[in-house]
């Protein structure tokens, strides 16, 4: 078995490679444009309106409440076969791109990744203290610059250890891409299974990527988590020491 596994990755390395530019590319703009699309949502679920409630609490329950799987297939096969029944849109030069299962994938993961990470955010701003947003209104912040100066940075503490697990399970989750024939690291390890009819050795390769990759995300993000920690550290040190007897 180890000889076949130093076989594959001697000889289908390459194929590897590209499977793994291809998921960092998927992760990091899923990631990138899930969040930004995940600030406003959060902020309206927060609000006391019902009104403003409605549409982002439709779309995370949505998008939260149904596998992923089922998104990414009802996007491409359903989404996808409905452009191309539009008169037409076969003959234009955007059907290039419409016909690209990347960007159906990309699609789903974004939309999804913003559901989840909404969520996240919703429960980060819930948990600011509220002292410190009614001492910036007594300051007479506005609402954008207390969102800005106090309400985000609290937030992202708070929720950093979830928000670190959710970049994690989107790396995962664009396995799934090999479903509709993405050759992401997944398909690119079926790609070599189908080629040598070595399947542990495929995807013993495949995962042992994820894990360097999980790793690398892993230690990144504790350093992230220590930078914005900063302060709390700073204030914990300033703390005065009890000396020992000195009640006595």
């Amino acid at each position: 078995m180890f000889e076949d596994l130093i076989y594959v990755l001697g000889k289908y390395h390459s194929w590897l490679i590209q499977g793994l530019g291809l998921t960092l590319q998927l992760l990091l703009i899923s990631v990138i444009f899930g969040s930004a699309l995940a600030i406003p949502l959060a902020i309206c679920r927060t609000s006391k309106k019902v009104w403003v409630q409605a549409v982002p609490f439709s779309f995370i329950y949505v998008f939260r409440g149904t596998p992923l799987i089922a998104q990414l297939f009802m996007m491409y096969y359903g989404v996808g076969q409905l452009i191309a029944n539009i008169d037409g849109i076969q003959d234009s030069w955007m059907w290039s791109y419409l016909r690209d299962p990347y960007w159906y994938c990309l699609f789903t993961f974004v939309l999804n990744t913003a559901a989840y990470v909404a969520e996240i955010m919703r429960g980060g701003i819930n948990n600011v203290p509220s002292g410190e947003i009614e001492a910036a209104r007594a300051c007479g912040m506005t609402p954008a610059t207390t969102y800005r100066r106090i309400i985000f940075p609290r937030m992202w503490q708070i929720i950093w250890p979830a928000y670190t697990n959710d970049v994690i399970f989107t790396l995962k989750a664009t396995s799934l891409a090999s479903t509709v024939t993405m050759m992401e690291l997944t398909g690119a390890a079926r790609k070599i299974v189908a080629r040598t009819a070595l399947p542990y050795e495929a995807f013993i390769s495949a995962g042992i990527i994820y894990l360097i990759i999980v790793y690398v995300l892993t230690f990144g993000f504790k350093g992230v988590e220590k930078y914005l920690r900063r302060n709390e550290v700073r204030q914990a040190n300033k703390k005065p020491s009890v000396k020992i007897g000195a009640q006595a």
